[in-house]
């Protein structure tokens, strides 16, 4: 078997996905390396990293809940990994560790490559304040929307987070409660809604659940769900019901690990071969 010198980190990894697409394009290109899932908890977290090191070392994407902790044992951020305050991407560049975000640019490329969707001057909801919400205002902010809500139960984490944005754009950035009736207000106007929450996740508090009412769900609004498991969830049902588009997390998966390879290998990412790996596996 070739060296497991290319692969993922976090804790638990349970069943990733990443292999099973990492590892097509990986053969599709010839290249010796096995993409490799290495559970690894934080305490052992500096150790594994500094092996990143290593001359026959590639990559390593990091996964939750990594994406911060590996930033003081890394070298160096790239500008997206700074401005998201994430690294999922770690490349080895003889010996010197650069940390990547790419979370930012695979969901981006998902909206409009797969979705259609045309960010600029656009009117978007974010609903979440955390990590992945982060990396999914920092590509809209960057795309030129026009105005964006981000949507918290917990309204401060909202606004901080819009407050930090702001100083960087010309976007209106505002922050608002996550309930009924303050989405309600802005319900006719959006365009794009992203729900970067945990409702509807399998094996979450609320599985059954959408993170908003879908009465407030209109024909020809675009709604893209960062929870990849189960590939369809409530909210995105009810996208589809109301006559919007839907698009799933599984597509961030791929595509942000699209964004990956290309870094770590300088190969072109296989894409479609991806998608239909993961396909497969999931019995899609």
């Amino acid at each position: 078997m070739p060296p497991a010198n290319i692969g993922i980190i976090g804790h638990p990894l349970g069943h990733t996905l990443s292999p099973v697409f990492q590892n097509v394009a990986l053969r599709h290109h010839g290249i010796d390396a096995e993409f490799t899932a290495w559970p690894v908890a934080p305490d052992d977290l500096a150790a594994k990293v500094e092996s990143f090191r290593a001359p026959h070392f590639i990559a390593s994407c990091v996964t939750l809940p990594h994406k911060q902790a590996v930033i003081p044992m890394i070298d160096e951020l790239a500008d997206t990994a700074k401005a998201v305050g994430a690294v999922n991407w770690i490349i080895n560049d003889g010996g010197k560790l650069i940390g990547h975000n790419t979370d930012a640019p695979g969901f981006y490329r998902a909206l409009t490559e797969l979705g259609g969707f045309t960010v600029a001057g656009r009117n978007a909801v974010v609903l979440g304040a955390g990590g992945a919400a982060r990396a999914i205002v920092y590509a809209l902010v960057n795309a030129g929307i026009g105005q964006l809500t981000i949507a918290n139960r917990t309204l401060e984490r909202a606004q901080a987070l819009a407050t930090e944005f702001s100083a960087s754009t010309d976007a209106e950035i505002s922050s608002v409660e996550m309930t009924t009736f303050a989405l309600s207000r802005l319900a006719p106007s959006i365009d794009l809604w992203v729900n970067t929450t945990s409702v509807g996740m399998a094996g979450g508090p609320a599985p059954d659940q959408s993170p908003i009412d879908a009465n407030l769900l209109r024909a020809g609004q675009t709604g893209y769900d960062a929870v990849y498991a189960p590939p369809e969830t409530p909210f995105l049902r009810d996208i589809k019901a109301a006559g919007g588009t839907a698009l799933g997390g599984l597509t961030m998966l791929v595509l942000q690990g699209a964004v990956g390879f290309e870094l770590a290998t300088g190969t072109p990412a296989p894409v479609a071969d991806m998608f239909a790996a993961v396909d497969e596996a999931i019995g899609k």
